[in-house]
């Protein structure tokens, strides 16, 4: 075969349309071969390996060029070097290793020993044994798409909806996608998918993990997998199983036309990735890739004891953000995804884990500047998990201005408030009003906070109002994993019942939740699902379960006929559909600054204002009284205070927010007609109806109404 020496850029396997270019970076490598592999393997049932040595080495870059090596190949790397784990050092030539550049990978992990650089019968001994047949291998992709007009939507964050979803969960049993392409990258991009998040007024889709992920061996050996994906082997590559098309470079295309398929919707597409650890875990753990190529350059190593790793994450080791060659790779797989992928920003999984300089969190570490100083980067959006398992690191609010942060405040402030905790009433009203207390300060907006109540990661929202406590058995972890922190209530009963005043009340609790995300300001992020009311049995740890707990049941409700038969819960998928379009209409729920308040004693044009049931403005020992469960809010659509795009004068109408968490009813006298001349209902949570603005009895000033118990009443003034 002939060789040329190649280039040591770009990184990874680079066709150009006469042949591939190879490069790798491994700082403590001897030698390094390339190692091919034939195409017919799967036929013959044999594998035929081909060893090229790599004997080009720039900056400790190890490249070739391959004339004639075209997309579709597939290959592996064997690094060649010390193995001494009590000094850091793991090379093992007789591992066959994954490109950490490589963009696409064909295959699945067979777990077996020869995987690991040890004997499990003896695991002070080294094993040797070839791991190739038990390996996936890397495929060189053809780069090319055709893109046509696609165009980034570019969503101000102020107007952005997020809805949180699994690629395969989401659409495994949409009945109106072809059975071959159900949890698939063109399933999610099939228009009856599309239509869905049409209706409930979502902008953005944030996908959990798509880089190439692989289970553990102890979920395996247990009959699961890692079904949510948060252990990533390839930060390049999509992850093959969730493509329709094929696995030798066809997903690549497939998940590039499903990003077609949404911007030319107008939805964004956000990616959940994993940048804090690797699938290859602790010192125990297999040789998959990085800990085989350049053990020290990728991971955290204790420094006193190099055999072990430092573990921020829970996951057995933590990515090495402090090494210029692993700040490089995640920096150019997050600026791959943005230019080739064309995605339009990044969740980062236990984000703090990136920011540790040395051992605390340092909000300006190398990782963040890169990314501030960063073109593309930082025009993308970047949304941080503010926190991992290590010590000091829970950092939300935090984060630097450029960033925003899923407000876990939030997620635990209205649990509390809706569950009846009355000392919750001060922090809601921060929460419904942008966190100002977490943001403000260091120079950022309300749109820094990404407001939740429910994620993948712990109860669904009908999971939250029907259970007091976790039920993960079927985890096979004795009920042992799992969060018990869940800020539930179960209405009375735990569990599924057929008790009408119970079912009443969970509904009603789920129409709170959904009213307060929507008219929060800040960004607010919706769980898929759980405006259809699914439920995943109790289970609020469900990452190990690829079956029906976790896929959305569509039923019926996946028509693209909006008015046709639906399944669980219609209504509640059209209550969400008003809320987003009451939020879309009017900018007094979407701010892009934080409220003022009254700036002088005399100040009638105060862009809010917090009133008692009796219609007077708060006073500081209404915010003291320990006892209030209840909170009304006047939101003042024609004090606007930031212009529009075009520098104009922003004017909305008046809202009225009432919220009764109280086991009682309670009547609230309206404000006085200086504030407004009168009042419509526009949602009362009592209900499923959601009323149309102008339709309704006029509510005179000073008249009084009545908010249900555990109900939020909006009105909209009607001047």
């Amino acid at each position: 075969m002939r060789t040329w020496p190649g280039a040591p850029y770009p990184l990874g396997a680079t066709w150009d349309g006469w042949g591939t270019n190879f490069a790798l970076f491994s700082e403590v490598a001897e030698r390094v071969q390339l190692c091919l592999f034939s195409a017919d393997d799967e036929e013959n049932g044999e594998l035929t390996e081909t060893r090229i040595d790599l004997t080009e080495v720039d900056g400790f870059v190890w490249h070739i060029y391959l004339p004639g090596i075209a997309p579709g190949q597939r290959y592996g790397y064997r690094v060649h070097g010390p193995y001494d784990p009590p000094h850091g050092l793991r090379c093992d030539g007789s591992k066959l290793l994954l490109d950490p550049y490589g963009k696409a990978i064909e295959g699945d992990i067979s777990w077996d020993e020869s995987l690991f650089s040890h004997q499990f019968a003896h695991p002070r001994k080294r094993n040797t044994t070839d791991s190739a047949p038990y390996m996936p291998k890397n495929v060189v992709i053809n780069p090319f798409f055709d893109w046509g007009h696609d165009r980034a939507p570019q969503i101000p964050y102020h107007e952005t909806v997020i809805y949180e979803a699994h690629v395969r969960g989401l659409t495994l049993r949409h009945p109106d996608v072809p059975p071959h392409q159900r949890g698939t990258y063109a399933g999610l991009a099939h228009p009856a998918v599309i239509t869905h998040l049409q209706r409930i007024g979502v902008t953005a889709v944030e996908l959990m993990p798509v880089h190439q992920f692989v289970p553990e061996q102890s979920l395996v050996a247990r009959g699961l997998t890692n079904y949510w994906g948060y252990n990533t082997i390839g930060f390049l590559a999509p992850h093959n199983r969730y493509s329709s098309a094929g696995q030798r470079g066809e997903q690549v295309g497939e998940f590039k036309a499903m990003v077609k398929a949404l911007h030319a919707a107008g939805i964004e597409v956000i990616l959940d990735v994993v940048y804090n650890h690797t699938a290859e875990g602790d010192h125990m753990g297999p040789t998959l890739s990085f800990r085989g190529i350049d053990n020290g350059a990728y991971y955290r190593l204790d420094g006193s004891e190099p055999w072990r790793y430092l573990d921020y994450t829970g996951c057995g080791n933590s990515l090495n953000a402090r090494h210029p060659h692993a700040l490089q790779l995640v920096m150019d797989s997050v600026r791959y995804w943005i230019m080739e992928m064309h995605v339009d920003g990044f969740r980062f999984d236990l984000a703090s884990a990136l920011a540790r300089e040395l051992h605390d969190v340092d909000r300006l570490s190398t990782f963040f500047d890169l990314v501030q100083q960063d073109p593309v980067v930082s025009q993308v959006k970047l949304i941080a998990e503010p926190w991992d398992v290590g010590e000091g690191g829970y950092q939300v609010g935090n984060f630097p201005p450029l960033w925003t942060e899923w407000n876990g405040k939030y997620r635990d402030t209205v649990r509390d408030f809706w569950r009846g905790r009355p000392e919750a009433i001060g922090e809601f009203a921060s929460r419904l009003t942008g966190s100002s207390d977490l943001y403000a300060t260091s120079g950022r907006r309300p749109v820094a906070s990404i407001n939740f109540v429910t994620c993948h990661d712990g109860f669904t929202l009908q999971d939250l109002v029907s259970y007091n406590h976790k039920h993960n058995e079927a985890n096979g972890e004795r009920n042992r994993d799992g969060t018990d922190d869940n800020r539930s209530w179960n209405c009375g009963v735990e569990g599924p019942t057929d008790d009408p005043a119970v079912t009443d009340l969970r509904d009603r609790q789920k129409r709170n939740f959904l009213v307060t995300l929507f008219l929060s300001q800040g960004v607010p992020m919706l769980l898929a699902g759980d405006e259809m009311g699914r439920t995943q049995r109790g289970n609020n740890n469900a990452y190990c379960q690829d079956n029906e707990v976790s896929w959305l049941d569509w039923g019926p409700m996946g028509s693209m006929d909006p008015d046709g038969p639906a399944d669980a819960e219609p209504d509640l998928l059209q209550f969400t559909e008003t809320l987003a379009g009451l939020r879309r209409d009017h900018p007094v729920f979407r701010r892009r600054r934080f409220f003022r308040g009254r700036r002088a004693p005399d100040d009638v044009t105060s862009d809010i204002v917090w009133l008692t049931p009796s219609g007077h403005e708060m006073t500081q020992d209404d915010w003291g009284a320990g006892y209030a469960q209840s909170l009304a809010v006047l939101l003042n659509g024609e004090a606007i205070s930031e212009p529009d795009p075009r520098g104009g004068r922003i004017v909305d109408a008046k809202f009225l927010l009432l919220f009764n968490a109280h086991s009682n009813p309670l009547t609230v006298t309206l404000p006085e007609a200086s504030l407004a001349p009168g009042w419509a209902v526009v949602i009362d949570t009592r209900t499923a109806e959601a009323r149309d603005e102008e339709d309704g009895a006029i509510l005179m000033p000073k008249s009084e109404i009545e908010v249900g118990a555990r109900a939020a009443v909006v009105l909209r003034s009607t001047d």
